[in-house]
């Protein structure tokens, strides 16, 4: 996948201007010690990114904006909450509760109407991101719940992670939190996710890749370079 511009979000916001330098050159060193060759080693792209990646390219020939729209207009409204489903699951993002939740959600023709048309308007539509954001957020918070609610931030972000990795990250809460304080980044929490929390999330990858683009080797190509930095310092397989 050609590297293309991405995070357009200015560094602003409340953690931007906390980052701890030597933080930052630790969690580099921890990145190191599992992948010498940063983001070009071979070890990382099969171990990391190659999967993540894989799945980008799958969203793009089932899912892509054109596809999409066919789809939309078509009413076939179930086949595109199935391919989203079935792409996310071959990339093992969210936790299995949560993609179960997902999968009962969108049985219904109303749950999975509501599912595919805010999906595109999140990932395609027209309006700013925040408005998109926020509606997305209501789809999935007014979808059919069983025994987990599917508002979830792993949820909320995967698809636009799969979709468009070069604007959006995938927010795993509590391996990225432990990554931010490791980082020195004052990352702000609620569960519930929200549009201002989306915000200072994307702050905390811009404040990265900028620190990273003067490393050789850690010139992030996208969103996926940076959650993979994120999930290394904060994953439990990665502890030291």
């Amino acid at each position: 996948m050609a590297r293309t511009a991405f995070l357009p979000y200015p560094l602003t916001g409340a953690g931007a201007s906390n980052v701890i330098y030597l933080g930052a050159a630790l969690c580099r060193r921890k990145f190191e010690l599992f992948y010498p060759d940063g983001f070009e080693d071979e070890t990382y792209l099969v171990a990391e990114r190659s999967h993540k990646e894989r799945a980008h390219l799958e969203w793009e020939a089932e899912l892509g904006p054109a596809s999409f729209r066919k789809l939309l207009a078509r009413g076939e409204f179930r086949a595109i909450a199935d391919a989203a489903v079935r792409i996310e699951a071959r990339a093992n993002l969210l936790f299995s509760f949560e993609r179960m939740a997902l999968r009962d959600a969108v049985k219904s023709p109303a749950g999975a109407r509501l599912f595919a048309s805010e999906l595109y308007a999140w990932l395609y539509g027209p309006g700013s991101p925040q408005r998109r954001f926020n509606d997305w957020i209501e789809a999935l918070r007014d979808l059919p719940q069983r025994k987990s609610r599917v508002l979830t931030w792993p949820v909320a972000t995967v698809f636009g992670f799969v979709a468009r990795p070069d604007r959006h990250l995938f927010f795993k809460p509590r391996a990225t939190r432990k990554a931010a304080r490791s980082y020195g980044y004052a990352l702000a929490y609620d569960a519930v996710p929200s549009w201002a929390l989306y915000q200072d999330l994307l702050t905390f990858a811009a404040v990265v890749r900028r620190d990273l683009d003067r490393k050789p080797g850690f010139k992030a190509r996208d969103m996926i370079d940076l959650q993979s930095f994120m999930w290394v310092q904060g994953a439990p397989e990665y502890e030291t």
